[in-house]
């Protein structure tokens, strides 16, 4: 038999070449694909951002924000500061569990 890679006569019988090492017969399973990985750094920014704007409408007084935006739709701002903490924590635990 001849080697398919680089035309060395090797056994019938080989399993691969004993020059080149290349396989005699075409693998039964292909390898999985890796997919690209994605940049981590824009959704880290996100998060970081989204649990800094939830904190400061959380603890901010009335003196530090104005009366026009101390309610925002028609919710006072300690329930938005509490839906941004539910999300944010939501998305970290999405985040956290697909590394695994």
């Amino acid at each position: 038999m001849i080697c398919r890679s680089c035309g060395t006569e090797i056994a019938d019988k080989a399993i691969v070449c004993f020059r080149c090492g290349a396989g005699t017969s075409d693998p039964v399973r292909k390898p999985v694909a890796i997919r690209p990985r994605r940049g981590r750094i824009l959704p880290l920014v996100a998060l970081i951002l989204l649990v800094l704007l939830a904190l400061f409408l959380g603890q901010a007084g009335p003196t530090m924000v104005p009366e026009d935006y101390r309610v925002v739709m028609g919710v006072p701002t300690g329930v938005v500061a509490g839906i941004l903490i539910g999300i944010a924590i939501v998305l970290l635990l999405v985040r956290i569990s697909r590394r695994r």
